[in-house]
């Protein structure tokens, strides 16, 4: 059967959105992979100025995270939930949403998957997924709040995710420190989650002590694949796309904007939400203090590293949890503290910074060409 010219057509536009797609995903990952280097020598420049050896730090920094099997499982515990909240921000980013809710929607998560897990009675396998699905449901609820507010409202999203955080960590302190603390305990902690709760440790299928790391690295990959396939081969992916690059274009080609800004939360707290699960069910076996720590907030360093790509925000979450790794050990084997794994963090955030501005400035130049045309 003879091809027709409409036919061709559409397969050679198929085969340069493929093309496209596959450029955009190497342009990431180069760009990631160069903002890491050029850190990474400037911080080697500040330890040779300050006097330390920074060939023998370096060498401890980037060889102690893999030197034992438990620090490499410290590393994976560490770069699962961290990955997971650099997803969580990376999707409303997507959107053009600057939100700084991933730690409200972590907290919200934790406490709705520790409720089910410590307290409702489930068989083996649905005791593992349903804490897990209603700490997604209450991060994704807790992202519609700071969605609906912007969207329908026009509230500033930054103000609102972050008074959101305040509330969410200080509910959390409470019940911790109050309804749902282990009595009898003269701990802080909550009753710990029902054995079939727990996630499987690594070391059960590897067979060598690897600390708490457990399978939901393979649910972060999973999330990963999915919302990176969410943003490119879904209509909804389509809409935040371009919300994204042009709002007022989306609306003009009748995009719901509004209904898109929500959406984008939702799937964002939704993610935060099974980090949250995964410090519950995986890490901690229980409701701690001080969750996350700053997690939350250094997320936003990896989305924004990995240019909001969900699979190069997974190559950017392992690097920066293997450089919190090597920098304790650092600190520990060497004479150079962790201040100078601050320094290259700030210096990432400088780089990527530097990489928006002249994308920003593109956008304005051509906003002026068609409001002169």
């Amino acid at each position: 059967m003879t091809a027709t010219p409409m036919t061709l057509i559409e397969t050679e536009d198929r085969r340069q959105y493929k093309a496209t797609r596959r450029r955009d995903l190497a342009v990431d990952l180069s760009m990631a992979l160069a903002t890491i280097l050029a850190a990474l020598a400037i911080g080697f420049l500040v330890m040779l100025a300050t006097g330390n050896d920074p060939v023998r730090a370096y060498e401890v920094m980037l060889t102690g995270p893999l030197d034992r099997s438990f620090r490499v499982g410290r590393w994976l515990e560490d770069a699962t939930t961290l990955t997971l909240l650099g997803l969580s921000v990376a999707i409303p980013f997507r959107a053009r949403q600057i939100s700084l809710g991933a730690e409200s929607q972590l907290y919200a998560g934790a406490l709705a998957a520790a409720a089910v897990a410590v307290f409702l009675p489930l068989p083996a396998v649905a005791a593992v997924i349903v804490p897990m699905v209603a700490a997604a449901m209450a991060g994704a609820g807790m992202g519609l709040v700071p969605g609906t507010m912007k969207a329908r409202l026009g509230a500033n999203e930054i103000v609102a995710t972050l008074m959101l955080n305040a509330i969410a960590v200080r509910v959390y302190d409470y019940l911790v420190n109050g309804p749902l603390k282990e009595p009898g305990s003269s701990a802080v902690h909550s009753k710990p989650i029902q054995q079939d709760s727990a996630l499987t440790p690594l070391s059960d299928w590897f067979g060598i002590p690897m600390g708490r790391a457990n399978v939901g690295l393979g649910l972060m990959l999973l999330t990963a694949v999915g919302l990176w396939l969410l943003i490119t081969r879904t209509p909804l992916g389509y809409r935040i796309r371009m919300t994204g690059a042009n709002p007022d274009f989306a609306a003009y080609g009748g995009i719901k904007v509004p209904r898109v800004i929500e959406w984008s939360f939702v799937i964002g707290g939704a993610v935060a939400g099974l980090a949250g699960a995964h410090l519950v069910q995986g890490v901690y076996g229980r409701l701690e203090p001080g969750l996350s720590g700053a997690l939350a907030f250094e997320g936003i360093v990896v989305a924004l590293l990995a240019r909001n790509n969900p699979l190069v925000v997974v190559v950017a979450g392992l690097f920066y949890s293997y450089l919190r790794a090597g920098g304790d050990i650092m600190e520990q084997q060497t004479d150079v503290g962790t201040e100078i794994v601050v320094v290259i963090q700030a210096v990432i955030v400088l780089l990527v910074t530097a990489q928006a501005l002249p994308e920003l400035l593109k956008r304005r130049i051509a906003r002026k060409q068609v409001g002169v045309r």
